[in-house]
């Protein structure tokens, strides 16, 4: 992969004449086209930025933006979502880039994917800057995320912290990174678990992680609280018994693999919060909790006409199965 545009920092330095943008996270590739404006700006505080959306260049209009100007005024050309472009206008952007001028910054981006594929492939033999911005699936991944977010600022971040974020925020990037400017303008120093806790006002203990982690602690009156806590304010059910099940697997997982746990790819502060919690738990403590988990489970998704009452039920039973193997 090659490296971005433009490294945080370097603003300064003139951009590529060629960069092309592809992945289907639309945070990043946001930013990537804004670092190659923001470089292209600070060489030439005068420069022109053209900055077309998706599905808005209109035929024969991209010979016109690319054309050298009179003058000799430096342009930023973006392009997004080349995959759309019509035959003609792919023609046009690769008969340009036989014979690119020297003012003119281009700027590609592509979702990814085989749509437009052609152009693409026609497009990465001049050798551009390439950006990729992969989706961020994995929960690692979004953590990786948030702490960077904090390294920009010259700031940090617990992981513990990160997750609770993640946990209280959802998957969505853009979201994610709110969150973040958001805590790096309220806060001061190294923002921790307790900053967050406070900060979100129980928006982040009501995750369903949350109240899992008081389950297989075996704090029922704890759990049941926040259980409601978090129905009340709108966690899914399925969502829940999905954590609830994670974290009785967790422990399972961690307690089976010994001096091994690197092997599971969990991070080590993970680790050590899971050891902590499978003291007082046996396996088969553990298969009956399971069994508890996947009956609610059925039904939340439809099989009990009250899912509430479904996942209180296993929650005390989690509990009793962790109190019972002591």
């Amino acid at each position: 992969m090659a490296p971005p545009a433009v490294k945080s920092g370097a603003a300064s330095a003139a951009p590529a004449p060629l960069t092309l943008v592809t992945g289907p996270e639309e945070l990043l590739a946001d930013r990537a086209v804004a670092e190659v404006v923001a470089a292209a700006r600070a060489a030439d505080p005068a420069v022109e930025i053209c900055d077309l959306a998706p599905g808005a260049l209109q035929p024969g209009t991209f010979a016109e933006l690319v054309s050298p100007s009179l003058f000799g005024e430096a342009k930023v050309v973006v392009l997004r979502g080349v995959q759309d472009l019509g035959a003609d206008q792919a023609e046009e952007v690769k008969r340009y880039l036989s014979d690119p001028a020297e003012q003119i910054v281009l700027v590609l981006t592509h979702p990814g994917g085989v749509k437009g594929k052609a152009l693409l492939d026609a497009v990465k033999k001049h050798k551009p800057v390439v950006v990729d911005c992969p989706k961020l699936t994995k929960p690692a991944e979004r953590i990786t995320f948030l702490r960077g977010e904090f390294r920009r600022q010259r700031r940090s971040i617990t992981e513990e912290a990160a997750q609770a974020v993640a946990d209280a925020i959802g998957s969505d990037l853009r979201e994610l990174a709110a969150a973040a400017d958001q805590l790096l303008s309220d806060t001061e120093g190294t923002v921790d678990e307790a900053v967050v806790a406070k900060y979100y006002s129980g928006q982040a203990e009501v995750s369903g992680f949350t109240v899992a982690d008081l389950a297989v602690e075996g704090r029922l009156g704890e759990a049941l609280e926040q259980l409601r806590f978090a129905l009340d304010t709108g966690v899914a059910s399925v969502l829940i018994t999905s954590a609830l099940a994670t974290g009785v697997r967790q422990i399972g997982k961690v307690a089976s693999a010994g001096s091994n746990v690197r092997d599971l790819g969990m991070p080590p502060w993970r680790v050590d919060k899971i050891r902590r919690q499978a003291r007082g738990w046996t396996p088969d403590g553990l298969t009956v909790a399971l069994r508890a988990v996947a009956t609610a489970d059925a039904a939340v998704k439809g099989a009990a006409a009250d899912p509430a009452y479904a996942l209180e039920k296993c929650i005390v039973a989690v509990v009793g199965a962790r109190s019972a193997t002591r």
